[in-house]
């Protein structure tokens, strides 16, 4: 149900956060004739400077509790806990606080495609994305990677199919928000640094399911037994896909082949060797994308096309360099223990782990069965758990990064961690430390 009527002329609108998510809300917000206040923790924004011509009040140095409790509305972007106690202020007075992919969504025309899971939405987003747009459908991507949904809504049209990536942080605070096709790829405790359990972030992540309806569709990874659960209370029809093979109907691995499997038929969607991104689990992410596509009504030829020209993205299982034989590899994006563990797993012996970033929860003893199969593994994971600090506001939090240099004789180096915003020029400089250490030459290096 689209709530095209939300109407926020004159009413006192404050945002929450000057990352990419809020900025674009404040702008949509100051386009549609609120009174809006930009609070910010830092105390300079310049990016915030083309806001003030449309009226906006910009709030810096803090959130105070006037602001949000004296609004009509309050809008968080994805980083900001919901805890904070200018936030709790507004709660207090009865303000609505709602996420900014609730705001966007109440103005959307088209349909929402929204992915979620531990690891992979990225990467799963952007290929169903390339995958309706070959098949000839006018698409926005975004959400928590790329354009955030409050920049998308002037484009919207009701022909638009909207392919959302939705974290956690950002379902927490939805109320309406309402996909068509919903996507969990898989789960995993994550973010405990931020969510008080791995219950209350696994209800979190189930919310993308809750507004949905008998005419929608829940695409659900049949692998993954916390997947079924949380998907259990949806009312959506439900589209599986397993690697394993293990259902009657929905989309699996054959013969070499993706495939939509029916009651009495079976159609190929994508050869396997159209694939051209490292790492084998990655395949559950083009199956996820193949079965949204099918949905949406894309042609075989349509998916198989957008596979095959996709190259995976920055920071996920991305080959940036190969020196004397030494393949450096970029798995920055994986910012958790299970995806870390994926990425280890996608590599034959004598391979060196670099591990660094922000400890946001689980049980690295889970890395050690993977590290054993590796020769002479080392790992510097600088993760000791932070104190919980509700005024961050960052849409997306990176950590320091810490670096082993590899031993001799190894085949290839891995670092993982919560690294997503390093540069491949970075990478290029650590690569040049550990050939000045004689460390890896005539070998493979990968982060």
């Amino acid at each position: 149900m689209k709530h095209l009527e939300f109407d926020v002329t004159g009413k006192r609108v404050t945002v929450a956060g000057a990352a990419r998510s809020g900025l674009a809300a404040a702008e949509l917000l100051a386009r549609r004739g609120a009174r809006v206040t930009l609070s910010e923790m830092r105390s300079e924004a310049p990016e915030t400077e083309p806001l003030a011509r449309l009226g906006v009040q910009l709030e810096l140095g803090g959130h105070q509790a006037p602001t949000f409790a004296d609004a009509d509305l309050v809008v968080l972007s994805p980083g900001v806990p919901p805890e904070t106690p200018a936030i709790q202020a507004a709660r207090d007075r009865r303000v609505p606080v709602i996420a900014e992919i609730e705001l966007a969504s109440r103005w959307l025309q088209g349909r929402v495609i929204a992915i979620t899971g531990t690891k992979g939405k990225s990467t799963t987003t952007a290929l169903t994305g390339r995958m309706l747009e070959a098949a000839g459908f006018k698409v926005t991507v975004g959400g928590n990677i790329g354009a955030p949904l409050s920049a998308q809504v002037s484009e919207s049209t009701p022909d638009t199919l909207h392919v959302v990536e939705t974290s956690s942080f950002q379902l927490e605070q939805i109320d309406t928000f309402h996909p068509w096709i919903a996507v969990m790829l898989n789960f995993s405790p994550d973010h405990l640094d931020r969510h008080p359990t791995v219950d209350a972030y696994g209800a979190a992540k189930a919310r993308i399911f809750e507004n949905q309806d008998t005419s929608d569709w829940m695409v659900v990874n049949a692998d993954d037994p916390e997947v079924l659960r949380l998907s259990r209370k949806g009312r959506a029809r439900t589209r599986l896909f397993s690697k394993d093979g293990a259902v009657t109907v929905g989309t699996v691995l054959e013969h070499g082949w993706i495939v939509d499997r029916g009651m009495t038929t079976e159609e190929k969607l994508v050869p396997l060797d159209a694939i051209h991104l490292l790492g084998p689990h990655l395949v559950n992410d083009v199956m996820a994308a193949a079965a949204v596509g099918t949905i949406a009504g894309a042609a075989p030829a349509a998916i198989t096309a957008a596979v095959e020209s996709f190259p995976g993205l920055e920071h996920a299982m991305e080959l940036v360099a190969d020196i004397g034989g030494v393949r450096f590899v970029n798995d920055s994006k994986a910012t958790n223990i299970e995806s870390a563990l994926r990425a280890i797993q996608s590599f034959p012996r004598g391979l060196v782990v670099i591990l660094g970033g922000r400890f946001k929860g689980g049980d690295f003893t889970d890395l050690r069965g993977a590290l054993k199969n590796t020769d002479k593994e080392q790992t510097a994971p600088n993760a000791a758990p932070p104190a919980k600090d509700p005024a961050k506001d960052k849409d997306s939090e990176t950590g320091d990064k810490t670096s082993a240099a590899p031993p001799k004789e190894q085949q290839a180096v891995v670092a993982t961690g919560d690294m997503g915003t390093q540069s491949d020029e970075q990478l290029i400089q650590a690569i040049d430390v550990l050939r000045g250490l004689a460390l890896v030459s005539g070998r493979t290096a990968s982060r």
